[in-house]
């Protein structure tokens, strides 16, 4: 059986949309994730603000409330029918995060297993034939076929075969 490792924030959850909610909660602005999206010198400030301001990604309680991505559920559930699905976040650099996206794992994908989740520091070492991914740097390294999952933050990154959503990945693998 083949396996499909996939990542957590921005693949799974919805972690730039809480991002920008906390910038926007901070520093009393109003980001929006579309604006963000076709506005390239509103991105770049946007980048600057959370570079100076992130370290809400270590306080207690980030991780827990993120939303799911639409159809990611569902999808995950179709791929365990046909692949062995692991769950890989690089989680170590929020030590906090651990035990939350543990919880978060629980609530919302409870058919996955506590077996079945993979915690690093790099991702380079997972053995996988599929990475499902909105990190260039975690699909550089893999040696097995790398996708990239599209998030704010790689529009701009060509060398990968891409999907933009979970139907998208449903079509890819079922």
């Amino acid at each position: 059986m083949k396996r499909i490792a996939i990542d957590m924030d921005d693949v799974l959850a919805e972690t730039s949309i809480k991002i920008i909610d906390q910038i926007n909660s901070r520093l009393n602005k109003s980001y929006s994730h579309d604006e963000l999206l076709k506005d390239n010198s509103l991105k770049m400030a946007f980048y600057q603000d959370y570079q100076s301001n992130n370290q809400f990604l270590w306080e207690p309680g980030f991780f827990l409330d993120i939303a799911v991505k639409d159809d990611a559920v569902e999808v995950v559930k179709q791929l365990q029918k046909k692949y062995e699905v692991f769950i890989v976040s690089a989680a170590t650099e929020f030590p906090e995060s651990m035990k939350e996206k543990l919880v978060w794992l629980e609530q919302h994908f409870p058919f996955i297993g506590w077996q079945h989740t993979v915690f690093c520091g790099h991702k380079h070492m997972i053995q996988a034939d599929y990475l499902i991914d909105d990190h260039e740097k975690n699909l550089i390294t893999f040696s097995g076929k790398p996708i990239l999952y599209s998030a704010l933050h790689n529009l701009h990154i060509q060398d990968y075969e891409r999907v933009n959503n979970w139907k998208e990945v449903a079509h890819m693998f079922i």
